[in-house]
């Protein structure tokens, strides 16, 4: 039988996934739903941790050097580099260092 959740339900089960501590597996047989609904809810409802801008604070202190910058992700990490890279390998950068 299929189950209908509200808007709610939803919020609050991707709420658990966004904290949980079990595989995602795990999670999904514990919530008794399958993973494609848990797909289906991410990409419907959104989530953090699934193709979203993070916002970031780029900060210069008078004592660096011309070029340098400190890059500081949602999740607390910094990233401190002279600006010697093309775009495409700060995309990089930011997409490792932000995986789990």
């Amino acid at each position: 039988m299929v189950t209908k959740r509200s808007q709610e339900e939803i919020r609050s089960l991707l709420e658990g996934y966004r904290q949980r501590s079990v595989t995602r597996a795990e999670f999904c047989r514990q919530q008794g739903i399958t993973h494609s609904t848990l797909d289906y809810y991410v990409r419907r409802y959104g989530s953090p941790r699934v193709g979203r801008f993070a916002r970031v604070k780029i900060t210069a202190q008078p004592h660096e050097t011309a070029g340098a910058f400190t890059l500081v992700l949602r999740n607390g990490r910094r990233i401190e580099s002279a600006w010697n890279f093309g775009d495409a390998d700060l995309a990089r950068l930011i997409r490792v260092a932000e995986a789990e």
